[in-house]
């Protein structure tokens, strides 16, 4: 049995029996949640979330790309969202790589060089508030004063804001 076999198993089995509003595509709390695709970042059960509250958006990092400023533009201007909330852990894998050695390592395998940037960091408070700086910059997005980062720490569960 292959992990999506596995996955669609289990959605077989939960039924119908998530919680919350499926209403509509506009969340009901109004906020958009991007946080990095790390899998021990568990982000409904780590705020609460139920189905049709909040937009959740995931890369590697958790960092603000041309891509996330694309959706939080859709979800701010056709959905409704006028928050943001930026989620960045600790541990994180792209704080092991390097943005020269990782683009390396693929042009070696592939013959090319990726255009976009890995975003490699090694802090995480400033990779948390580089991102939450670019939402605030952005012209495309309207809502840009309740934006606020976090690190979430991946030992304890414990979220710390950045300042």
């Amino acid at each position: 049995m292959t992990s999506i076999d596995v996955l669609l198993k289990r959605n077989q089995e939960l039924g119908e029996v998530t919680p919350g509003d499926r209403s509509s595509p506009k969340p009901s709390l109004h906020v958009a949640i991007l946080t990095c695709m790390d899998a021990r970042i568990r982000v409904f059960e780590l705020f609460g979330l139920l189905q049709g509250e909040s937009h959740v958006l995931r890369n590697a990092g958790g960092v603000v790309t041309d891509d996330m400023i694309r959706s939080l533009a859709l979800s701010q201007r056709k959905l409704g969202t006028r928050e943001v909330l930026i989620v960045q852990h600790t541990e994180c894998g792209l704080s092991m790589v390097t943005e020269d050695d990782f683009k390396d390592e693929l042009e070696s395998d592939t013959g090319l060089r990726p255009t976009w940037a890995v975003e490699a960091f090694r802090n995480v408070e400033n990779s948390v508030r580089t991102s939450v700086e670019r939402v605030r910059r952005s012209d495309f997005l309207p809502h840009t004063e309740n934006v606020r980062g976090f690190v979430y720490d991946v030992k304890t569960g414990k979220l710390t804001e950045v300042q």
